[in-house]
């Protein structure tokens, strides 16, 4: 089954909201200090972490997992806790 256009163009989609987040701090930070070597070093950088952390969002979404197994970890439901029998 090859993957649906919605599916090949997510990662353009995760690029492109960390580049306007990116432009977004480098004109804040222009219009502030007027220096365009600082606004473009805040802009590189609140892209690279706006890409780290919408990468990292998107890693732990789901659609719907055919086998339990491909739950991510940390929305997987826990086994209740079994009470000792002897006390």
């Amino acid at each position: 089954m090859s993957p649906t256009r919605r599916q090949r163009l997510r990662p353009v989609e995760l690029v492109v909201m960390a580049a306007l987040a990116g432009a977004f701090v480098g004109v804040v930070v222009l219009v502030t200090t007027r220096d365009l070597p600082l606004a473009s070093i805040f802009a590189g950088i609140a892209f690279i972490v706006a890409l780290l952390l919408l990468a990292m969002l998107a890693l732990i979404e789901t659609s719907d997992p055919a086998d339990p197994s491909e739950v991510p970890v940390l929305m997987r439901e826990r086994k209740p806790k079994r009470r000792d029998p002897k006390r």
